[in-house]
């Protein structure tokens, strides 16, 4: 029987570049926004929260002022569950203020199909009713199946299917940096 293991391809961000991205990412939110006035950021678990959480820190370092962040949790929304796997009481976002006309910045790691992002804005709709959401994401590697196209990106990296992105941060992983891997088959 084989095995199907992962071999590292190429490193696409050391941890100065995910620095530098993020410091870019966090200068276009405040200027596409004209400051944070009424913005939140809200992280997709997992790796969206931790990315989150470091550009609020880089933009109260710019701004002068936190800005709010939440994470949410968009497993019970996605297109691949079935219904007896859903459950009705369910606390998706984790976040203390209302997010009603706000301008909501979701962000994630890595953008490929566009289905997490569809069911993290069926989830945020769950929520409340943003003036505005926009999309934040480290690595879009193409390949959509849906029409979505991210506001603020890290990098863009084409990658082809067979390829996978990984993006390990510290907080989880030890260690810092987004690579390329592909499947390698083992007798």
């Amino acid at each position: 029987m084989k095995t199907q293991k992962l071999q590292e391809k190429s490193v696409l961000l050391d941890e100065a570049a995910m620095r530098r991205a993020l410091t870019r990412i966090a200068h276009e939110i405040i200027e596409r926004n004209k400051g944070i006035q009424n913005c939140v950021l809200i992280g997709i678990r997992t790796r969206g929260v931790y990315l989150a959480n470091r550009l609020a820190e880089r933009i109260q370092d710019i701004e002068g002022q936190a800005i709010p962040v939440g994470e949410l949790d968009i497993t019970l929304y996605r297109d691949d569950r079935t219904p007896s796997e859903l459950q009705p009481d369910r606390k998706d976002i984790v976040f203390t203020e209302d997010i009603t006309d706000k301008k909501v910045i979701l962000v994630d790691d890595v953008l490929f199909t566009g289905r997490t992002v569809r069911a993290a804005l069926d989830a945020l709709m769950d929520n409340g009713r943003p003036q505005m959401i926009q999309l934040a994401v480290l690595i879009d590697r193409g390949h959509r199946e849906l029409p979505i196209r991210p506001d603020f990106v890290g990098k863009n990296a084409p990658t082809s299917r067979a390829e996978i992105i990984v993006v390990e941060l510290k907080e989880i992983d030890q260690q810092e940096r987004v690579t390329i891997q592909e499947k390698i088959e083992e007798a």
